[in-house]
């Protein structure tokens, strides 16, 4: 049996699933915000419950914010900031009396979707995340591909290939550059290029809603927004050539970034022609926690 914990800002959720992927057992609690050794405690508490319900011992997983740094072994770029600067995995690993794997969210989301969601039988997965923030993973023949600094994936943070007009230097982003992916292609970057081309504050959904009633600033800023995705994954298809890229977040949500994108990337792309398919997640919001539970890869569990 395999446990996958995804460690969130507001909730922790854990799930046990058999070697097949099929969920035998599944359970959610509050995070204890700001409280470290809380944290862990319910992170244990979670094992322990999944682990009585199903009356089986599993491998555990953990999908969390950030990333355990190569350089320290302790918690970097969480936007749950009580985990940076600590030692989570040594830390739960001690509380469970077993070793734990441990993966950033994105990460995790592109396991899932590479081991039995939208890239299932592709070698090359790039997972997307589209939601409050802009992030993303890779999984190469069903492995996470973390890299050398534990970065792998990182798209969000590197700046909106071609830009145009008003595009540069781009919007300030909390990692302290401008312009960065994310700033963009973030529900909340969405919300902000409506907000900039009307003045009016409307956050993302509602964007999409009003374009898809014919509203032509909503068709403007969403038009804007298939744009900036397509050239940001064509930088993408041009250092990783993926199989599959898998949208996942609430932006993925909208239909028509799977017809329009793919034909506006080809423009961007260094080739004379892109097979690379964009696919909604099959998972949706349980690709994080199941992709957790798939750290542990088969014969392991």
């Amino acid at each position: 049996m395999r446990i996958g914990l995804d460690l969130g800002g507001t909730k922790i959720e854990g799930v046990a699933l058999d070697d097949d992927g099929a969920q035998l057992a599944r359970r959610r609690v509050a995070t204890p915000r700001h409280d470290y050794a809380a944290t862990l405690e319910a992170m244990a508490g979670l094992v322990r419950n999944l682990e009585r319900e199903t009356a089986r011992q599993g491998t555990v997983g953990v999908g969390m914010p950030g990333a355990l740094s190569p350089a320290t072994g302790l918690v970097k770029n969480a936007n749950s900031t009580w985990l940076i600067g600590q030692a989570l995995d040594r830390d739960l690993s001690r509380l469970l009396e077993r070793p734990v794997r441990f993966a950033n969210d994105a990460n995790c989301f592109a396991l899932s979707e590479a081991v039995d969601g939208a890239g299932a039988g592709a070698r090359v997965v790039f997972g997307v995340i589209v939601g409050t923030g802009t992030g993303g993973g890779v999984v190469v023949d069903r492995k996470v591909l973390t890299g050398r600094n534990a970065i792998a994936g990182e798209w969000g943070h590197n700046p909106l290939p071609w830009p145009q007009g008003d595009e540069w230097p781009g919007p300030p982003c909390y990692c302290g550059k401008t312009g960065c992916v994310e700033t963009f292609l973030s529900g909340p970057g969405m919300a902000r290029d409506f907000r900039q081309a009307t003045g009016e504050d409307v956050a993302a959904p509602e964007v999409v809603a009003r374009a898809a009633r014919g509203d032509l600033a909503a068709e403007a800023a969403l038009e804007r927004y298939e744009e900036r995705m397509a050239r940001a994954l064509a930088a993408v298809l041009d250092v990783l050539d993926p199989d599959v890229v898998v949208l996942g977040g609430g932006m993925s949500q909208t239909a028509r970034l799977y017809e329009s994108v793919p034909r506006l990337w080809q423009r961007w792309a260094f080739s004379d022609r892109v097979d690379t398919a964009l696919k909604p997640p099959v998972h949706g919001d349980s690709s994080g926690v199941r992709g957790a539970a798939w750290l542990w890869g088969e014969g392991e569990a």
